[in-house]
């Protein structure tokens, strides 16, 4: 028994084997395979995984990392902030340029969504970050200048030669000449921002303060979502980049504006409906009360009334009869008669300014 249950075995065996490579031919392909197997170095993992070498605000997540990061901020896409983004960068252009009285470009890399606490992570140091205030929205955003940048502007308005690269002196905190000048390009910035809103909302953005650590830029949660516009500001041979950073809270009071796909979100007029719908009303019928007199009984009085209580009225043949649409008061005019009719004839239009008790 024990020899038949051996050779059902090797027969189970033999037919997997069979399966996976081919009996014989399987095993001597497995060990071909064992043989000149690969192993996967350091640099293939990372890039596998999505975990590459290269600058996290700048490279593109792809593999498990894009699948990871796809689902930590839900990205709501407001096309009028692009059209925003858009004015900002040609206005900062001219901005700019007059600020420097040098060639100055503006141009936006790209914005996207991303968590607050993650945009701190990932600001290289070296930085200056402005936090500032939009008035109108009760609320806080982050303008981030890196170093590049930083050295540029003072090298430009201190008078640097042109063809030479900013000096970029490490270990040593900003001085306040240097300070000074970035406030000044960060209120040229703001205003040019505030101005690339005014046609969607008027918005005053107020500058704050300027910060060095990211930890005194706290102006959210760190889970809670925020729109980032990377920028590059190039001056001939010298530039840097630029980032702001906006809130969705900060958003809130305009995003049924942001969500517009452009402004006013106004279709083309349809002459034939307007035709339609003016013919339609004026063959509209509206109904009338004529009214004699108006006046107040108090609850208990109206309960007490009977079959054949008398009501008072203070009208007399010649005085105004006040004709309504509804609530509205439309016209007066004097009561008579017409052949087996009573009639009105009306005197007057009652203007809106009267409608008011």
């Amino acid at each position: 028994m024990a020899d038949e249950a051996l050779k059902e075995d090797d027969k189970i065996a033999a037919d997997w084997a069979a399966m996976a490579g081919g009996g014989a031919d399987g095993a001597e392909g497995a060990d071909a395979a064992g043989t000149t197997a690969r192993v996967l170095n350091q640099n293939e993992i990372d890039s596998l995984l999505g975990f590459g070498d290269g600058d996290g605000a700048n490279r593109d997540n792809s593999g498990i990392r894009a699948i990871i990061d796809s689902a930590l901020v839900s990205y709501e896409r407001l096309p009028m902030l692009e059209v925003v983004f858009d004015r900002l960068v040609r206005m900062m252009t001219t901005s700019l340029r007059n600020f420097t009285s040098d060639n100055v470009e503006v141009s936006i890399d790209n914005i996207t969504s991303i968590r607050f606490g993650d945009y701190l992570n990932s600001i290289p140091l070296p930085a200056m970050l402005s936090v500032f205030r939009a008035e109108e929205w009760d609320n806080y955003g982050l303008l981030t200048i890196d170093s590049a940048l930083i050295y540029s502007i003072v090298d430009v308005l201190l008078g640097g030669r042109r063809g030479t690269a900013a000096m970029r002196i490490e270990g040593r905190p900003y001085t306040t000449i240097e300070r000074n000048l970035v406030e000044r390009m960060v209120s040229v910035v703001l205003a040019d921002l505030s101005a690339a809103f005014d046609p969607l909302s008027p918005v005053n953005f107020r500058f704050e303060r300027l910060e060095t650590n990211p930890r005194f830029a706290t102006i959210a949660r760190p889970a809670n979502a925020a729109v980032l516009a990377r920028m590059r500001v190039d001056m001939e041979d010298r530039g840097g980049r630029l980032e702001l950073l906006l809130p969705y809270a900060t958003l809130e009071p305009v995003r049924e504006l942001l969500l517009q796909m452009f402004m006013g979100e106004k279709f083309g007029r349809d002459s034939i409906w307007e035709a339609h719908l003016a013919g339609e009303l004026w063959n509209t019928n509206v109904p009338l009360q004529a009214v004699l007199d108006t006046f107040e009984y108090s609850l208990r009085d109206v309960i007490n009334w009977e079959v054949g209580t008398r009501l008072t009225l203070n009208a007399t043949p010649d005085s105004d009869i006040r004709l309504l649409c509804g609530d509205v008061p439309m016209f007066s005019g004097k009561m008579g008669r017409r052949g087996g009719n009573i009639a009105v004839r009306i005197a007057e239009k009652i203007e809106k300014s009267r409608n008011t008790p």
